[in-house]
């Protein structure tokens, strides 16, 4: 695979607060790429490093073998981005802004089928102010793809979207991952970055903390699976206690919860079965990338 972003040993500090702390990651072309942490945690300075709106006090940036200080321009026509803040004029029309954002670089694709390809055909008249927030960040996407871009970088691009318009625009992103380019996502949503991500990197107190698949971060948890159902009255959870695979079993009243590993699902099921039981409301929780963030960066909340 080719590495089209590099950091080195990025270190940013602010009026004697460290925001950066000798970060280093790569990004492979194709990927999905996300990056998450507490508030505070410095997400905002990397990207703003990568994208050239920052200068770093130490350290190497290289994006598309490119240096985002001294080659920002270049640098500028060939990356989309989709910052936090970003907002519109409230009375500027669908079309002025993609016709103002492509007049911007050197060379940009016609914008008119972006409006159809994003579902933005109808609203081409329409105030910016009058666009949902699904339709403002289907708009937000199509302006980062004015010049074509190998890499696209979204922050937070769901914050404030109902489940619907989040989930749709996953499928966003992930067309435009298909389309050969390569993404940086910034969010919070951990069940955002399980479904999209091929890579994450937990970032905290400004270092990088853990970088792999969201499913290798999972399984190095090693938290066990549970397993919950309710049975019958005088069903008795002792019976369950020589099922492979588990390693506690707790019952208040009907309601049951199986711990273990392996295929414990299965195996309850199974026994469950042999006892002519078949719970409705048998299921399983694992652990998931929340998990994974919380045991990582702990659960205080941070301003």
């Amino acid at each position: 695979m080719t590495q089209v972003i590099e950091v080195r040993n990025l270190h940013k500090t602010y009026g004697g607060v460290t925001a950066v702390d000798n970060v280093s990651f790569t990004v492979e072309e194709g990927e999905i790429f996300s990056i998450i942490g507490p508030n505070g945690a410095g997400k905002t300075t990397v990207i703003e490093s990568l994208i050239g709106l920052r200068q770093p006090d130490s350290g190497s940036v290289s994006v598309l073998g490119l240096d985002p200080q001294t080659e920002a321009r270049k640098l500028g026509n060939r990356i989309g981005t989709q910052l936090q803040e970003a907002a519109l004029p409230e009375r500027m029309k669908v079309w002025e802004a993609l016709d103002l954002y492509a007049s911007f670089y050197e060379k940009s694709v016609p914008w008119a089928p972006l409006l159809e390809k994003w579902g933005l055909a109808e609203k081409r008249n329409s105030q910016f102010g009058s666009l949902s927030g699904g339709q403002k960040q289907r708009l937000f996407i199509s302006l980062a793809l004015l010049n074509d871009p190998q890499i696209v970088f979204l922050d937070e691009l769901t914050t404030g979207l109902d489940p619907q318009a989040r989930r749709a625009t996953w499928d966003l992103i992930r067309a435009v991952r298909e389309q050969g380019k390569t993404v940086v996502l910034i969010t919070h949503f951990m069940d955002e970055v399980e479904a999209l991500a091929d890579r994450v990197a937990v970032i905290d107190h400004g270092r990088v903390i853990a970088l792999d698949t969201p499913d290798n971060l999972i399984a190095n948890l090693n938290r066990e699976t549970q397993v919950l159902f309710s049975v019958p009255n005088g069903f008795q959870a002792a019976r369950l206690e020589n099922v492979g695979g588990i390693t506690a079993v707790n019952q208040y009243g009907q309601q049951i919860t199986v711990s273990g590993n392996g295929p414990l699902l299965a195996n309850v099921a199974a026994a469950l079965a042999q006892h002519n039981i078949a719970p409705a409301d048998l299921r399983v929780q694992q652990a998931n990338l929340e998990d994974v963030f919380l045991a990582l960066t702990g659960q205080t909340i941070r301003n």
